[in-house]
């Protein structure tokens, strides 16, 4: 997509995806003896490999339930940004509808066989909330700007993630918890 205008004054300030965040708590994830899931740590994912694909992944998923409590799930562009998601919608779309009435959802990277799932509350931000870096992560990664005058910005705030890696499954299924 092209390059489009911004129109709001932001200061240039870089940061990493990691910067100044503590590391959320591994664990393994709730699953029936069936799938095999070891009880130990052993085999399982540091949280580096989770928080690699959720920056680098170009698609993401994000599913959202309507007010009548049935699922609606889109793709988005995400980034990931100091332990959290920042996405951008349409103010009259079925997600930031959704998303007013009930802000819990899930966002997906998008690559099935390196699952991570990211499962929290998003929040419509005030533009002076917006991170200063979420700009300039957004238009390096997607050639777009994030501009919160064309649709509001969302900050999801994960309260658990999990990894389920097709080739390291069940060894490496892992959950992270954060505070």
């Amino acid at each position: 997509m092209p390059r489009q205008g911004l129109n709001i004054a932001v200061p240039a300030k870089k940061s990493s995806p990691t910067a100044n965040v503590a590391e959320p708590k591994a664990s393994r994830p709730r699953m029936p003896k069936g799938y095999g899931v070891p009880k130990a740590m052993k085999g399982s994912l540091p949280w580096s490999w989770a928080e690699k694909r959720l920056v680098e992944s170009h698609n993401y998923f994000i599913a959202t339930v309507r007010p009548d409590r049935r699922p609606h799930v889109m793709p988005v562009w995400c980034i990931w940004l100091d332990n959290a998601c920042y996405f951008s919608t349409g103010a009259d779309s079925r997600k930031a509808i959704n998303l007013a009435s009930n802000p819990n959802c899930v966002i997906c990277n998008e690559d099935a066989a390196e699952a991570v799932i990211v499962e929290g509350t998003a929040r419509k931000l005030p533009t002076d909330e917006i991170p200063a870096a979420a700009f300039d992560v957004y238009l390096t990664k997607y050639g777009w700007d994030l501009d919160p005058v064309r649709g509001p910005v969302f900050k999801l705030t994960p309260g658990v993630v999990f990894a389920m890696p097709e080739k390291q499954f069940p060894a490496g299924a892992t959950r992270w918890t954060f505070e």
